[in-house]
Order: C-alpha cells, then structure tokens, then sequence
C-alpha cells in the first residue's frame, strides 16, 4: 500500500515528540526518482512545500538514493551533500537536517525529516529518535502489505473456495488475517479485515460470540499451532493463550481443541 498523507503527518508528529526537533517534514518516495515534501509541522513560511527533491540530490536526496540515514550539522556549509535546495532551507531558518528514510522490502516509501534551527549539532539521542520514528511507520507499512497480499490471494480463492486444497488454504489465510488485524493501528483497514474476515464464514448471526482474543485463538489453533506457536504469532504469553483457549472451549461447549475447531466452524465463526 502506499503512504498516505494522515500516516506521513502522524511519523512527523510522533518524529518531532521524541526528538524533540522544533521543525518536522517528510515526502512520500514513488517509483520515480523524485520525491515531493508534503508533510510539515513546526514550519515558520512555505518554501519546502510541495518541493521536488531528487535522488542523491541534498540531504534528503541523498538518504533516497543510499537508502540510509544522513545528517548534516550547518546545513549550510556541509561538504558531504549537494547544495541544490540551499534557498528553501535557509528561507525556513533550519541550521542542522537530519533525513530519516523508511524502508519496505528494500525500497524507500518515505523521507523523514527533522529540522534544528539555533546553531547546535544534533546528538546521537535525537537522530537515533528520528530512527525509531522511522522504524514505527516501516513496521506499520509492512503490516499493512501483508494485508493486502492476503486480501489479494483471499479474492483468488475464494473464487475456488468448494475445492479442498483452496479451501485448506482459505482457512490457513483466514488464520493469518486474524492475526495481522491485532497489529493494525487504522481504523479503516482493520473495518476492511473484519469485514473481508467475516464475509468468509457463515452468513447468519453465529449463536456463539466469542472475544477477538479467543477467536484469534481458536483460528490459530484450526491451523494446527502449540499454544507456545500461538503465543509467538500473537505477542502474548502462553498462560494468557491457554486462558483465551479454555475460555472459549467454555463458550463453544467443547471439551478438546478439536472439538473447540469443529463448534467454531458449525457456529459460523470459521470458515
């Protein structure tokens, strides 16, 4: 999925809160080598807005190009980077720049930046701030293709849903989504996952309602995962799997994993 403008100004957001930085900015890198700011906070004038930055050109530039962070303590007279964006800078007043990309599967979605404005050099505490700022939007971004990779093979097979082999691995998608959905911070997307989730299953209201927790649980558990597995896949502890998985046994009636699987399905809660 690309970057969208909310998640780009909630990285400089959260980039400008831990830094600590007075300026933050940031462009969304497409498959062109040009990549245009349109994210800004803590601006003082427009002269970066909309700013067509090139790659290995400026700071920035040079973060797109190399896929890795640069800084530049007095911008100005820096020597390591090219000078081509020298007057939007100075008209904003920012003396040292660091630019933070972020990085999916190898290939720059974004450039963070966060701008110093008195004549100081950034410490290592703040630029390893902007990293993290960076690393959270990366983590967030490849949540969010793996969605969509599943949603796309999930719109294959359900087209062949009455075969057993796209069937198994319907389940197997389902199991995956489940999880992925506890990881989505957007609203929007995870009302798409539950949607797309719950078009798999029976259509009619299920007779049990189980939490999201113990749902998650048992879809897991229909793949054939330990409780330690489950635990792994979901970032809890295995106690805390074994209370969701007893309390759901509780609720479908069941008295094995098995069974637990099998009321699940009959409820309309699996596919």
């Amino acid at each position: 999925m690309p970057v969208d403008d909310a998640q780009l100004l909630g990285a400089v957001s959260d980039l400008r809160r831990d830094t600590g930085l007075p300026v933050g900015f940031a462009g969304i890198a497409g498959t062109s080598p040009r990549m245009r700011l349109t994210a800004f906070l803590g601006n003082r004038c427009t002269a970066l807005h909309g700013l067509s930055v090139r790659a290995g050109l400026g700071l920035g530039g040079k973060a797109l190009a190399l896929t890795r962070p640069v800084v530049a303590n007095d911008y100005h007279s820096a020597t390591t980077i090219s000078h081509d964006y020298d007057e939007p800078v100075r008209d904003e007043g920012i003396h040292s720049v660091v630019a933070v990309p972020v990085v999916v599967r190898r290939r720059v979605r974004a450039v963070l930046y966060g701008g110093l404005r008195d004549e100081a050099v950034l410490s290592d505490r703040t630029i390893t701030a902007a990293l993290h700022a960076a690393r959270d939007l990366e983590q967030t971004l490849a949540v969010e293709d793996e969605i969509e990779a599943r949603l796309a093979e999930m719109r294959s097979l359900t087209e062949h849903r009455e075969t057993s082999a796209p069937r198994e691995r319907l389940r197997e998608v389902y199991g995956e989504l489940r999880v992925l959905s506890g990881q989505v911070t957007d609203s929007d997307l995870r009302g798409r996952l539950d949607a797309v989730c719950e078009s798999l299953t029976d259509t009619a209201p299920p007779v049990v309602n189980l939490a999201p927790r113990e749902l998650d649980t048992v879809s897991l558990v229909a793949l054939g995962l330990t409780n330690a597995e489950i635990a792994h896949r979901l970032g809890l502890t295995a106690e805390t799997v074994k209370s969701y998985l007893r309390d759901a046994m509780r609720k479908l009636d069941a008295s094995s994993r098995l069974q637990a699987v099998t009321h699940a399905r009959r409820a309309g809660l699996l596919p």
